[in-house]
């Protein structure tokens, strides 16, 4: 910054008042639209509010009025991610339906850490929202207690494998391992593998897992090798746990991927090494993300409706309606994969 320019500062109540020549009580009032004031100390008010660009403090407002309803248009929305691109697809999906209803939204980022995402329902509660909407069906029982006692509507989405608080909207993880296990099945795949990012922390994706294994087991073809990498999904994480998966057990017919950014970066391990898809191996993801359908040879996958997810949850929290759980389902993409 320039040493001569003056110093920027935060425009306060008291400079509006200044700048309007009336007193801080005024400006209040005026800003709130409460209490007694004429036209022309409102017109002054205003105006000196938009030449200073001065913002009120609503949450200042929120507790110095006690019963305040300040938050009765708010509604919470925790995600895990923000990297990978099925949340921000739920949270389109969501703040389009909020909008439409005249709610507005305030997101937390948990990054999978069920310690986070306990702090953050903590957080927003403090606000009083209309209502939360959270991701999975699984929490800490201190999230279970303070979504039970908060006497607002709670959504779980992205999931139904499980018991919720109120409203569930998703799809069943286990189902979709179980049909993608089947499509690898019946296409004649024997000796099937599986590449996936952390499951102690991707509850849904340990569904799939669970479904996946189960399904090869009572068809008589068990689960051959697993190589789960450390951390969050990503394509260079796929590449190379594939690569590793392959060293331990070089006659894989068939690899199941957690998700699609898993399987697109094997399909780069596999360009690179030669290995013909899917005539010396197959793939198979879950997600269908845009990229996964642009490849040169688009992935076997599972599409999810993660937009509609996102604005069913919206909808039915907003709704007023009984809990329920709603299964929107999925779709198997054969794709040239697998």
């Amino acid at each position: 910054m320039n040493v001569h320019e003056p110093e920027r500062r935060l425009v306060t109540l008291a400079d509006v008042a200044r700048a309007a020549g009336v007193g801080e009580s005024t400006v209040s009032r005026v800003l709130r639209n409460q209490g007694s004031f004429s036209k022309r100390t409102q017109d002054r008010v205003a105006e000196a509010v938009a030449r200073l660009g001065y913002v009120p403090n609503r949450l200042a407002g929120m507790l110095a009025g006690s019963g305040s309803t300040a938050g009765a248009k708010l509604v919470g929305i925790i995600i895990p991610s923000l990297t990978n691109i099925v949340f921000p697809d739920l949270l389109r999906g969501a703040t389009a339906a909020l909008d439409r209803d005249g709610f507005q939204s305030v997101i937390g980022v948990s990054d999978y850490d069920p310690e986070r995402e306990e702090a953050l329902i903590g957080a927003l509660l403090s606000w009083r929202p209309a209502g939360l909407i959270v991701t999975g069906l699984e929490h800490r029982a201190g999230s279970v207690a303070r979504l039970r006692a908060s006497g607002i509507r709670i959504v779980e989405m992205i999931d139904t494998d499980g018991t919720g608080l109120d409203i569930v909207v998703g799809f069943s993880n286990r189902a979709v391992g179980c049909d993608s296990a089947r499509h690898l099945i019946a296409r004649g795949y024997r000796r099937i593998g599986y590449v996936g990012h952390d499951i102690t922390l991707d509850l849904r994706a340990a569904k799939r897992l669970t479904g996946f294994r189960e399904t090869l087991a009572e068809a008589g073809h068990p689960l051959a090798e697993t190589e789960i990498a450390p951390g969050p999904s990503s394509a260079a994480a796929g590449r190379a746990a594939l690569g590793r998966l392959l060293a331990a057990r070089p006659d894989l017919d068939a690899v199941y991927f957690s998700n699609d950014d898993m399987a697109l970066g094997g399909y780069f391990h596999c360009l690179a090494d030669g290995i013909a898809v899917p005539e010396r191996l197959a793939l198979f993801g879950f997600n269908a993300l845009d990229i996964a359908a642009a490849m040169p040879q688009p992935l076997t996958t599972i599409r999810t409706p993660r937009l509609e997810i996102g604005a069913v949850a919206a909808e039915r929290l907003t709704a007023g309606g009984p809990a329920e759980t709603v299964d929107l389902g999925y779709e198997l993409i054969p794709g040239a994969t697998a």
